[in-house]
């Protein structure tokens, strides 16, 4: 889950790390009634990169002026995301750019620090131009981080005086943020030298999906779905797609070939759905109905392939209510004959072959 960067500059802030003064509005004129001091920066909150690239980061210096430009970026299309809201700051002057965050390092299965003297721009562009640049600690989880092991970056950043002392006091701050909010990533990039004070420029904060029960006061999840929530919910992995073929499988691996498959023979998946392994004849039943609530959905296309999964439960659901939109059905495993003989009974046919049931819903998608 990510959050917006005035939700992260909240919660960064409510941990000690500095941040600029600043208001997030939905319209125009209400930059107008701002206790802002002029210039400020008008930035588009969306959970894509490259606003800046896009337009959608702007300086005005009157209050008429960030109307205007706040007019032009409300409504704006950002990688296929709508601005519906600005954050708009006092601008900085800023002396120098660094960057530094931690973030969730799988190889070593650490939360990691990564910290450079090149902030502004892409880690990875500094990673892969000047990888020399970038400081990296793995924090044990027994020991955690501690004031001095900040100070041992910022030395490696060439940093001396109250400046060292300072970004140690910001680097436990951020650690102890992404420890207590679960992140996969907290990040700083700029933290900018302004006038002898360090400033988080922008932020960025992502939460484990899988933390949201212990983190009960962060916001909605605007990266999802009503889709998508629906089917988390229901305990269901649904990723909502842009073609017209509803997919529904058994295990991420199988249901990741079916999308392949439809790809391969022309058709356009339309969601990811894994109903997961021994899905009951209720949760076959949620899963169809949330792939069809879906507009635009031409076909459905089952693949089961039944381990712990029985093909009789599946079949029972699919037979209670049969799909309202032309169906390709792939069953084998686990009792295929008594879930085939329910199918059978409803007039339903399946497939034993996935290729084949993948080819008949692109068919059936084309209306063929």
């Amino acid at each position: 889950m990510r959050l917006h960067e005035y939700q992260a500059k909240e919660l960064f802030a409510a941990y000690g790390i500095p941040v600029q003064r600043g208001v997030v509005v939905d319209r125009a004129e209400d930059v107008l009634t701002l206790d802002l001091r002029y210039p400020v920066v008008l930035k588009a909150q969306v959970l894509v990169g490259g606003r800046g690239k896009a337009g959608g980061v702007q300086l005005a210096a009157t209050p008429e002026e960030a109307r205007e430009k706040a007019a032009r970026i409300l409504g704006m299309e950002i990688r296929g995301e709508r601005v519906r809201r600005l954050l708009v700051v006092e601008a900085a002057r800023i002396d120098r750019e660094y960057y530094l965050a931690f973030v969730v390092d799988r190889s070593s299965r650490r939360l990691t620090l990564v910290a450079s003297a090149e902030g502004g721009v892409d880690i990875e562009e500094v990673a892969r131009r000047t990888p020399e640049r970038i400081v990296k600690l793995a924090v044990d989880p027994a020991l955690g981080f501690h004031p001095f092991h900040g100070r041992w970056v910022a030395r490696r950043l060439g940093l001396s005086g109250p400046l060292l002392g300072q970004f140690a006091e910001i680097s436990c701050s951020l650690y102890r943020l992404a420890c207590e909010r679960d992140a996969e990533l907290a990040e700083i990039n700029p933290l900018a030298l302004c006038e002898g004070q360090w400033l988080a420029v922008d932020a960025k904060l992502v939460v484990d999906d899988n933390a949201r029960p212990r983190q009960p006061d962060l916001p909605a999840d605007e990266e999802t779905t009503e889709l998508e929530r629906m089917a988390r919910e229901y305990d269901l992995s649904y990723v909502e797609l842009d073609g017209d073929i509803a997919i529904i499988g058994n295990g991420a691996g199988l249901v990741m070939s079916t999308l392949d498959m439809v790809a391969h023979f022309g058709g356009r998946p339309a969601n990811f759905l894994d109903v997961g392994g021994g899905a009951s004849t209720e949760a076959m039943r949620r899963a169809l109905d949330i792939v069809l609530r879906k507009p635009g959905v031409r076909a459905l296309f089952i693949n089961i392939f039944g381990g712990i999964t029985r093909c009789d439960d599946v079949a029972r659901a699919i037979a209670s209510a049969p799909p309202p939109v032309p169906t390709s059905i792939r069953l084998t495993g686990t009792n295929e004959e008594e879930g085939r003989r329910i199918l059978e009974q409803a007039g339903i046919f399946a497939f034993t072959d996935p290729e084949e049931a993948a080819r008949r819903a692109v068919a059936l998608a084309r209306g063929q």
